[in-house]
């Protein structure tokens, strides 16, 4: 499938209502109101396509970008195209697909992290690079404990000062962090205790910032459920 032909699917599958909505989550009037479900289909179909992927990233359409993240190949993908491609990042959504679907599965993950996890001053770099600490904790990957522990003092110490979108993602990471071990969770709740309230401005939505110690909790009743099945 060409770049011409995807397009003019996506724009075909686009409503005015999810256009509405993607923009007023902060996507940019560059979104034809596309619905994830249905950009993961077409995605299936087309299947991985690194060149195809590029050319739909370089059109800065939002579902172009999505569809980008789904159809590039995690083998194939360089490390200087996912830097890239951070760094013309225009919202947190896009951020967000882009480190879950394609840069957290790349053998660069963890590289990528600490190359972007320091960059505060630009919003959705930094964004990226908590994103993927996120996904480092989260994954079922052995990391040792020492990789985490010093990013807690960091969120403690940073995360009331930092951007918005960036404070919403050190949350994040505290939360995956803590639901890691019995021992992270311990130095990530007391962290979060002193922390206190994260204050994210969400804009006109109805979403809302989990809270670390409650959020922490829930995953560990969760894990300890499924491991009694």
């Amino acid at each position: 499938m060409d770049l011409q032909t995807v397009m003019a699917r996506l724009e075909e599958m686009g409503t005015e209502q999810a256009r509405k909505t993607y923009i007023r989550h902060g996507l940019g009037e560059n979104t034809f109101g596309v619905s994830f479900a249905n950009m993961k289909a077409l995605a299936k179909e087309i299947k991985k396509d690194q060149e195809l992927a590029e050319q739909l990233w370089e059109t800065g359409n939002f579902e172009a970008r999505n569809m980008a993240t789904l159809i590039a190949d995690p083998k194939k993908v360089s490390i200087a195209t996912l830097d890239a491609w951070v760094r013309s990042l225009n919202s947190h959504t896009l951020t967000d697909t882009l480190t879950s679907n394609l840069a957290g599965k790349t053998k660069f993950t963890r590289e990528l992290m600490e190359m972007w996890i320091g960059e505060q001053d630009v919003e959705f770099v930094g964004r990226s690079g908590w994103q993927m600490l996120t996904l480092i904790a989260l994954s079922k990957e052995e990391v040792p404990d020492e990789l985490f522990e010093p990013y807690l003092a960091v969120i403690e110490a940073r995360i009331h000062s930092s951007k918005n979108r960036i404070k919403e993602a050190m949350n994040s990471s505290l939360i995956a962090i803590g639901a890691r071990n019995d021992a992270l969770e311990e130095k990530a709740v007391a962290a979060a205790k002193r922390i206190g309230v994260v204050d994210v401005d969400h804009g006109d939505t109805a979403c809302k910032t989990p809270d670390a110690v409650e959020y922490i909790m829930r995953m560990k009743e969760r894990k300890l459920a499924k491991a009694k099945r």
